[in-house]
């Protein structure tokens, strides 16, 4: 049990690390099996890395497909000018076109109610413009979460998110979108274009 947490956590932390490192590591498998077995068996020992391969590849392909940091900055800075209706509506229209059905809420802690699949998600937007995202935020949509039976929740932001938020999103498990991830989330509806 211990050992698949450890692998799940390392896999995961590679997903979010450079693709050199992933391939450093299919590399290293290659070397050691070359090193250490008897030529008829390299190719098995060298198969030990194609995990490690296969998440250079995703990496790399997700670095080739990210936005430059220029588009980023010039979707936020259209994010941040907006008011509340129309980015509402953006947000809105995000979540349809990632297969959410969107339901608006009259909540002060969440904005819409999101269903895909079966589950039911929260989104709070309202404080996206708030240079902090705090704790209290986090807390009242965890309250509210809890009132109406989702199964998790998202708060968007484009501000800063304090560490006691973060902590407490994580041990939550509430997902904070901000900064890049907002950019490619909103980017497509914003200039019309497809998603990629």
């Amino acid at each position: 049990m211990k050992f698949k947490m450890a692998e799940k956590s390392l896999f995961a932390v590679l997903l979010r690390s450079s693709w050199w490192i992933s391939l450093s590591l299919a590399l290293a498998f290659a070397l050691v099996s070359k090193a250490l077995l008897p030529p008829e068996y390299f190719f098995f020992g060298a198969m030990g890395g194609l995990p490690f391969l296969a998440i250079a590849m995703i990496r790399l392909w997700r670095q080739l497909r990210a936005p430059s940091t220029a588009h980023v900055e010039a979707t936020l800075a259209q994010i941040n000018a907006m008011p509340w209706r129309e980015f509402s509506a953006a947000l809105a229209q995000a979540m349809v076109r990632d297969g959410f059905e969107v339901r608006r809420l009259d909540l002060a802690s969440a904005d819409f109610e999101l269903i895909k699949g079966g589950r039911t998600l929260l989104l709070s937007g309202k404080r996206w413009k708030a240079a902090r995202l705090g704790l209290e935020v986090l807390q009242s949509l965890e309250v509210a979460r809890n009132t109406r039976d989702a199964s998790s929740c998202i708060c968007v932001t484009i501000g800063e998110v304090t560490d006691k938020a973060r902590s407490f999103a994580a041990e939550h498990q509430i997902r904070v979108i901000q900064g890049t991830e907002l950019a490619q989330l909103l980017r497509p509806v914003l200039t019309g274009k497809p998603a990629a």
